[in-house]
């Protein structure tokens, strides 16, 4: 049975502030919609369920980010996880230029974990804490082979 990956959700404090963020790295809104009713119940397992979403894909097609707001029930606040904690670790994008992308999330309040590292000479690498707390990864490729 083939199996493809539809997308990555993830619940956040603020749609609007967290489409921004990461429409400024290049990512398109593909779609938005407001979620409630039997089904979204059903599917997501919890009564109530109504949130605001966001669908972002990025400028290959390829890769999809599903972003979502609850209105009910109250989304209840979290820690952000840390590098090394089990669960959802990171978000990871390739990107031509680290530092113009680092300069976008600046701007948004948003800075590398530690700094930009180097490995193997093959991508310059940066983890960066998004809205929400949302560890997003940046790599840029060093060649083009």
């Amino acid at each position: 049975m083939p199996i493809a990956l539809e997308n990555v959700g993830i619940a956040v404090e603020n749609l609007d502030a967290t489409v921004a963020f990461f429409t400024d790295l290049g990512l398109s809104v593909a779609g938005t919609d407001e979620i409630s009713g039997e089904w979204a119940d059903t599917a997501v397992g919890l009564d109530g369920n109504h949130a605001k979403i966001a669908l972002l894909t990025t400028p290959d097609g390829q890769g999809r980010l599903e972003l979502f707001e609850y209105i009910h029930p109250e989304a209840v606040p979290t820690t952000p996880t840390l590098p090394h904690e089990i669960g959802m670790h990171r978000v990871a994008f390739s990107v031509d230029d680290i530092d113009e992308s680092l300069r976008i999330a600046a701007r948004h309040g948003c800075h590398p974990l530690r700094g930009v590292a180097n490995y193997q000479d093959v991508y310059k690498l940066a983890y960066l804490r998004g809205p929400s707390g949302i560890i997003v990864m940046l790599a840029q490729a060093l060649s083009d082979d």
